[in-house]
């Protein structure tokens, strides 16, 4: 199911080798430039030469189960023989659709990509063109080593959660554990961190999603940031642990994340719908997620607040079911979590239905499903990709670590 295309130039245009996991593919009768995404997360169509330096890059974009809502919110792929030199890159194959409903796409003028040299610290595009006819968008890069990494938004891969896994797991106030397989055979981790010393007895638990959409890369960053905080010897981490049993699901669609895909499993449901239809096979991660916290519920052990946190590209708010037994409690985290420097809603905190089911099975959301199942206090959060008006910039990967430790405190005052 590996459906990556890595290209080499041949004359105008870049041509398709059908090869997987190999090294990028060059003809030195030209020239030393090259581009490829044959990695964890890469994910191009095609690419077309326009000039010494110029690309057209086709997105590949995703579509569910029926073909239906087609989805180009992500990029990333990296260029060779780059030093020294300015390259222009024009974005195209950009529209697409949502909710049944036809749009111009996530990728416009507002949402320029990030670059790196060395695929770790990531820099923000400053400058674009953003054609609405195309829609396109051109952008120019001067490339600052030979080999460069260029990204919708930072890239949170597979290899990122080993390393911090690796990290973490050896804290004694932390577990990981494997709760199920994806479609194509990958953990789903849940990753438990509290003190083991202090009695569960009287504990808050905190429930916590992230990485429903594999495009979200902000979301894992900011789950990470979570994690390392809730771990840390800070002295509030500490207190958290010793009150609180915070449980993460950090990586909800690995085969997405690995495959550079943008919001649907392998079989192409979206695992923040579908949350009113049970299908191990097609959704065997939905299935694992669920099941995990039905075992949790089903021994007796309570779970006092749930959140799943996604990315937007304009929006920023929290939200959750038509439930008034939430309200004050939506309002404190919402007004707790705005004090800080990396939360500015759009719109206040509302009960609503997060996603219209329509009239139809498969689009219920993970909040709707677990309010509607089991009365949780289930909510959603969407953090813009777009210029922060606290930061003053678009939100980088520091920006969103210190999101999820602004996060984890606000629940925890809250509930």
């Amino acid at each position: 199911m590996n459906r990556r295309t890595l290209m080499k130039i041949a004359g105008s245009a870049l041509v398709a080798s059908g090869a997987s996991f190999v090294g990028a593919l060059r003809d030195p009768s030209r020239d030393s430039i090259s581009l490829d995404w044959n990695f964890e997360g890469g994910s191009l169509a095609k690419v077309e030469r326009t000039g010494e330096t110029s690309f057209r890059c086709h997105l590949q974009g995703q579509v569910d189960q029926d073909g239906r809502n087609h989805q180009a919110s992500w990029y990333y792929f990296r260029v060779h023989g780059a030093k020294g030199r300015t390259f222009s890159f024009t974005m195209v194959d950009l529209a697409g659709e949502y909710n049944y409903r036809p749009n111009s796409g996530a990728i416009t003028g507002d949402t320029l990509p990030f670059y790196s040299s060395n695929g770790t610290r990531w820099a923000p595009v400053d400058e674009a063109s953003y054609d609405v006819s195309g829609p396109s968008l051109t952008y120019k890069i001067d490339m600052p080593s030979d080999r460069v990494w260029i990204a919708h938004a930072p890239p949170y891969t597979l290899a990122n959660f080993k390393a911090l896994s690796e990290d973490r797991v050896r804290h004694p106030d932390v577990t990981i554990e494997t709760i199920g397989r994806s479609v194509e055979g990958r953990d789903i981790p849940l990753v438990t961190i509290t003190d083991h010393v202090k009695t569960d007895k009287n504990k808050k638990v905190l429930w916590l999603m992230f990485r429903q959409h594999a495009w979200e890369s902000g979301s894992s960053w900011t789950g990470e940031g979570l994690m390392r905080f809730v771990s840390s010897a800070d002295p509030v981490a500490r207190q958290i642990r010793s009150e609180a049993i915070v449980k993460v699901l950090p990586l909800c669609d690995p085969d997405g994340v690995f495959h550079g895909t943008v919001r649907f499993n392998r079989y192409g449901f979206d695992l923040n719908r579908n949350w009113d239809v049970v299908d191990p096979v097609k959704m065997p991660e939905i299935t694992a997620e669920r099941k995990a916290m039905a075992d949790w519920m089903k021994a007796g052990k309570p779970v006092d607040f749930f959140l799943t946190l996604h990315n937007d590209e304009y929006n920023e708010y929290i939200d959750g079911p038509p439930d008034p037994r939430w309200s004050a409690l939506l309002q404190k985290v919402c007004s707790s979590w705005s004090t800080g420097t990396t939360f500015a809603p759009t719109q206040p905190p509302a009960l609503t239905a997060v996603t219209t089911t329509e009239g139809k099975a498969g689009r219920m959301s993970v909040v709707q499903g677990l309010s509607h199942d089991f009365g949780l206090p289930a909510f959603e959060v969407e953090m813009r990709i777009v210029k922060h008006p606290k930061l003053g910039r678009r939100p980088n990967i520091r920006d969103r670590q210190l999101a999820g430790r602004e996060l984890i405190q606000a629940i925890w005052k809250s509930v």
